[in-house]
């Protein structure tokens, strides 16, 4: 089952999780230091909660769509390649207390989305491969160099986080 993910930056982990779970009336799937996310099963939806005072409150960090595999992962970079997008590729990066794959396109107006599959649960917060904080604080601060696929496109906005 795939379902899209909504990550937010929010000022007050504890606060933004008490009213999520009222909200959707279920409890985090995982709950780190600053950091929290929700598998709600319906309407199906991955919330996910990054604690960053360093970004307006409630705004919006990046989306995404969470599939079961790596071979989705792949099946998805090798369509947005095919219809023209600029994508990159992670593997095995540490991300959001989590080792996943994905792969990352943006939006024409910079918005970051990310198909991923989690791997593994994983200790920290992590610095993914292409950046981040060192001590694993801020995940995926910056977006790995994209590959163009069939058409040149503009720069793209990198995600202040990723999950």
């Amino acid at each position: 089952m795939s379902r899209v993910q909504l990550a937010l930056n929010v000022a007050d982990i504890d606060a933004a999780v008490d009213f999520y779970q009222r909200l959707f009336g279920t409890e985090p799937a995982k709950r780190r230091p600053g950091y929290a996310n929700f598998a709600i099963a319906d309407p199906p939806l991955k919330l996910v909660l990054i604690e960053d005072t360093a970004q307006v409150p409630g705004s919006l960090n990046h989306l995404g769509v969470e599939v079961e595999s790596t071979e989705e992962v792949a099946a998805e970079q090798s369509r947005l390649v095919g219809a023209g997008l600029v994508t990159a590729i992670e593997d095995e990066v540490t991300c959001c207390f989590a080792t996943q794959n994905k792969v990352w396109a943006s939006s024409p107006e910079g918005v970051p989305w990310e198909y991923y599959t989690v791997l593994a649960d994983a200790d920290s917060m992590g610095s993914c491969a292409t950046g981040g904080d060192p001590d694993g604080s801020v995940c995926c601060a910056s977006t790995p160099e994209l590959a163009v696929g069939s058409v040149s496109t503009p720069a793209v906005a990198s995600p202040s986080g990723c999950c």
